[in-house]
């Protein structure tokens, strides 16, 4: 069982379940929250930088009343060019409360963001392992001192 947690309320989450989905969803969004604040108000494009990490950079793709989606990546040096990984697209859905990854890369550069699986035969599965992915990724990120001041 996946725990969901915040400062007020824990909160087990069945996983591979619809239900199980939606609590990561929420899960998402506050772990967005604290990492950009008012998700509501984000610039058209952000850079987080800290010392001893990639700098972690946000994009607005599409912005309405009720919806924002943005692009959510780091860039690495290859080569001769810059390659996105992980590359997620998120669409937050503000008077829902939740987040959802619509896209992600099929294989990631990073050798420990392979080891969560891209080949699930499911939608329910896919979504599952798009928004853990996140998730786990967003702990990341606040735990390494990641924000967006605007």
């Amino acid at each position: 069982m996946l725990i969901d947690y915040d400062d007020k309320e824990i909160r087990l989450l069945k996983p591979r379940s619809f239900s199980g989905l939606m609590g990561l969803y929420e899960s998402n969004w506050r772990l967005l929250g604290k990492l950009v604040g008012q998700l509501r108000e984000l610039p058209k494009q952000a850079v987080s930088a800290v010392p001893e990490d990639v700098d972690l950079h946000l994009e607005i793709l599409e912005q309405s009343p009720y919806t924002t989606t943005f692009r959510l990546t780091y860039w690495f040096e290859v080569g001769t060019g810059e390659q996105a990984d992980p590359d997620l697209t998120v669409r937050v859905y503000h008077d829902a409360n939740l987040a959802e990854v619509l896209s992600c890369k099929q294989h990631h550069r990073h050798h420990l963001l392979q080891r969560f699986p891209t080949d699930a035969k499911s939608e329910l599965k896919r979504r599952w392992q798009r928004n853990l992915l996140l998730n786990k990724w967003l702990e990341y990120c606040i735990e390494r001192g990641h924000t967006f001041d605007f």
